[in-house]
């Protein structure tokens, strides 16, 4: 789910055991450092075992569930259970050690099933919560006190202070283990406006293409066209990718980045683009994006929008290998036909991984996405 998770908390199932599932479909929810994500299923089969429970934080790698099992599937889904579960000897066996991840306060408080279900239910923090079962269990008594009491004040940044250092993370991560290098690019953008002013006419607010999508799709094309700068680096060596899912940086209301994949952007129509972005705004701002779209981006996208500043330089989101920034327009003296006149004009910036490209390969992406530019109906 991103370069420096280490863990995520399941919080639902949408399968139970003995449901079929194909590939493709979602299965359950985490919980991230960067909001609540989908996982999907990459393989088909009937669901015999649930093996993490709502409310774990399960490390990454470790398995979520069973698909395809000789022996016959539970009918019920497993009861949380005031001890921490056992894991099964049969996955131990397969699975090799990994180190410890700290486990949220629900999962190692002793607790009732019915006092589980009931603080679930109420949105309420166990940790918070003072038992008075045996040991120190917390029953049901004791989530339905705590709830009608006065809440307490809010941790200072919660969610978004967990979103910040997620960020923080991954950009330290990256500044420190990737060289990067930037070329930037002014490209006259003038004719891509005027161009899209004109399809835009009589279209509702809802069915009008904005300029980013159009930035979204010439980028695309160059990627494809250069493949040094779309795929992955891991385990020291680069993987280009056959496909092109351009990763859209995404400004969460109240602070905070993601970066989810549009899958296949240069097979997508311009009307296709800026349908799927306003989705992906839209999910990732309710906390809806799925796991593949957090994980198969293979060059991002990162635009300071249509006013602003005429320029940013970015950092790689790992494993990728570039970043393309995109400055708000601006009118600048230009020179068309030997004459100097105003226009519109953008400046791109892209960082790279020197370790798979240089300059030459750079400016090649920039000229190509400057070439399509100038050909907005061609997109």
């Amino acid at each position: 789910m991103g370069a420096d998770m280490e863990a995520g908390t399941l919080v639902e199932w949408l399968v139970k055991p003995g449901d079929e599932v194909s590939r493709g479909d979602i299965v359950a929810v985490v919980e991230t450092q960067k909001g609540a994500i989908e996982i999907e299923c990459f393989e088909a089969g009937k669901v015999s075992e649930l093996m993490a429970q709502v409310g774990q934080t399960v490390p990454v790698g470790e398995p979520l569930a069973q698909i395809g099992d000789a022996e016959e599937p539970s009918l019920t889904t497993p009861e949380p259970s005031p001890e921490p579960a056992a894991r099964p000897e049969k996955v131990a066996a397969k699975t090799p050690p990994k180190p410890a991840v700290a486990a949220p306060a629900m999962s190692g408080l002793r607790a009732s099933p019915a006092a589980r279900r009931a603080a679930q239910d109420a949105g309420l923090d166990l940790s918070g919560v003072t038992g008075s079962g045996p040991d120190g269990a917390i029953v049901l008594d004791d989530v339905l006190a705590a709830a009608k009491a006065p809440a307490s004040s809010p941790k200072p940044g919660g969610a978004m202070s967990e979103m910040r250092k997620a960020v923080a993370a991954a950009m330290s991560r990256s500044k420190r283990e990737i060289p990067h290098f930037s070329v930037t690019h002014t490209i006259d953008t003038q004719g891509v406006s005027e161009w899209l002013a004109t399809q835009n006419e009589g279209r509702s607010p809802a069915d009008r293409v904005l300029l980013g999508a159009v930035f979204v799709k010439a980028a695309a094309i160059a990627a494809r066209s250069v493949k040094a700068l779309n795929g992955h680096y891991e385990d020291d060596a680069f993987l280009p990718s056959d496909e092109v899912n351009t990763g859209v940086a995404i400004a969460l209301r109240g602070g905070g980045l993601v970066a989810p994949a549009l899958l296949q952007t240069d097979q997508m129509t311009l009307a296709e683009v800026m349908q799927g972005m306003r989705d992906l705004v839209s999910r990732a701002r309710a906390g809806r994006l799925k796991g593949s779209e957090m994980t198969r981006g293979t060059l991002t996208i990162s635009s300071l929008g249509e006013s602003g500043a005429e320029k940013m330089t970015g950092v790689i989101f790992p494993p990728q290998v570039a970043l393309l920034t995109v400055g708000a327009p601006q009118i600048r003296p230009w020179v068309v036909d030997q004459k100097v006149v105003p226009r519109e004009v953008t400046r791109f910036v892209l960082s790279a991984d020197h370790r798979v490209c240089d300059g030459r390969q750079a400016s090649k992406f920039l000229t190509i996405l400057a070439d399509k530019l100038s050909k907005p109906e061609e997109l």
